[in-house]
C-alpha cells in the first residue's frame, strides 16, 4: 500500500489476492492472512501494527480488517485524511516556528508567550 491510498481499496485488493490464491488451492491460515495484511501497510501504520500484534494472543483477518476500517473512519472524521492535509499541517507548524518575539527577539514564540515577561 502506498501513502495516501485509500485503506478500503487496499483491503479490497488484498481480499481479491487472497481469493486468487485460494482458487489455485493454496491454503493460508487465518493468522497468516492477518499478518500479511498488516505487513502490507505503509510505515505510517507502524504503531498501529505493533498495538495489534503485541496486544493479542491470536490474530484473525476479520479482526485486523475491522480495526483498520475503524481507524480509517476515525482518521476521516477527526484526523488528517490526505497527504495534502498532512503537508499543509507541516507548513502551518513551520510558520509557527518562524515567528519572532518582539520582546526578547528570539524565534519560535510571540511576545504574549514570552518566558522572559
Amino acid at each position: 500500500m502506498n501513502e495516501g491510498e485509500l485503506l478500503r481499496d487496499h483491503i479490497n485488493q488484498f481480499i481479491t489476492l487472497l481469493n486468487d490464491v485460494k482458487n489455485v488451492e493454496v491454503q493460508i491460515d487465518e493468522e497468516d492472512q492477518a499478518l500479511l495484511l498488516l505487513c502490507s501497510l505503509p510505515l505510517s501504520y507502524k504503531h498501529f501494527k505493533k498495538t495489534l500484534i503485541y496486544g493479542r494472543d491470536k490474530l484473525s483477518f476479520e479482526d485486523v480488517k475491522g480495526h483498520l476500517l475503524s481507524r480509517e473512519k476515525l482518521d476521516n472524521k477527526f484526523g488528517l485524511d490526505s497527504k495534502a492535509d498532512r503537508q499543509a499541517s507541516v507548513l502551518v507548524a513551520s510558520k509557527k516556528r518562524d515567528k519572532r518575539c518582539y520582546y526578547c527577539k528570539k524565534l519560535g514564540h510571540v511576545k504574549a508567550d514570552c518566558y522572559k515577561l
